[in-house]
């Protein structure tokens, strides 16, 4: 007996959706190509390659490790407020890093990149773990964090809809 599933059979929705990205992956390619003083096909080559097998090598196991030890380390009372701060921190830190690193600096342009990254960087982290830390507080008071209008206020439970109403 096998266990094997049916391959579901794809829509024409999903055909059309192929087809169009595989335009825009070609016409982007074709642009690459053709600017290839700018883009520097063969840099770019090795820059998608090493990207690829950073995240697969390096990057992923290191967020699922981390992933892991939250869940299994923090206390089941800080661990929600925890996951939401390494789910934001996160992908802020590493989008944020070739700027921090100065990769675009131009020597004999100031503007190219004006301001301190890293201190930036610093504010928003702490700008997001304060969010994130006010929230824990919120509901740990017992309070709820979703607004009510003050016109209709929060839904009761003890009055009955009307007939065919519900």
């Amino acid at each position: 007996m096998s266990t094997a599933h049916p391959v579901p059979r794809r829509g024409r929705l999903f055909w059309i959706g192929t087809a169009a990205g595989w335009a825009v992956i070609l016409y982007g390619l074709r642009g690459v190509l053709h600017h290839s003083l700018d883009t520097r096909p063969s840099q770019l080559a090795r820059f998608w390659i090493g990207g690829a097998v950073l995240h697969d090598f390096l990057l992923a196991p290191a967020v699922l490790g981390i992933g892991v030890a939250v869940a299994r380390l923090a206390p089941r009372r800080r661990r929600t407020a925890l996951q939401q701060a390494l789910v934001i921190c996160g992908p802020l830190a590493l989008f944020a890093y070739p700027e921090i690193r100065g990769y675009a600096h131009i020597l004999r342009n100031p503007t190219s990149l004006p301001h301190n990254y890293t201190v930036n960087l610093l504010i928003v982290i702490g700008a997001v773990i304060t969010a994130v830390a006010v929230k824990a507080f919120i509901r740990r008071r017992g309070g709820n964090i979703r607004a009510t209008s003050a016109r209709t206020g929060p839904a009761r439970q003890d009055i009955e809809a009307p007939p065919g109403k519900v």
